[in-house]
């Protein structure tokens, strides 16, 4: 997949976890599209933040299940659903390397 890395990287996670996990071992986490690899991962992090990858690992959040009630024409329509599956990939960098993901 030959694309610019804003759209392989949407968004970083930042949660207290994660934080974490920066200070310790150098971990970061990012929201990324269904369709990309691992390889298209370590590249697009690569380019952007001007760093080492050693490791990228990512796991697939399946959408929740949803319900919901629409009132139209004064009948009660109930009908299901399900949000949008969501995919993580977290990046290991080399010892010494670090991103700063408030300053971009």
């Amino acid at each position: 997949m030959n694309t610019h890395f804003s759209k392989i990287l949407i968004r970083p996670i930042v949660t207290e976890k994660m934080t974490i996990l920066q200070d310790a071992q150098r971990k970061y986490a990012f929201e990324v599209p269904v369709d990309v690899n691992k390889l298209d991962v370590k590249s697009a992090v690569e380019k952007k933040f001007n760093v080492k990858v050693s490791k990228v690992a990512i796991s697939n959040k399946k959408g929740k299940m949803k319900q919901m009630t629409v009132k139209s024409g004064g009948r009660t329509i109930r009908t299901s659903g399900s949000t949008k599956m969501k995919r993580r990939a977290i990046v290991t960098l080399v010892e010494g390397y670090s991103i700063d993901l408030f300053s971009v």
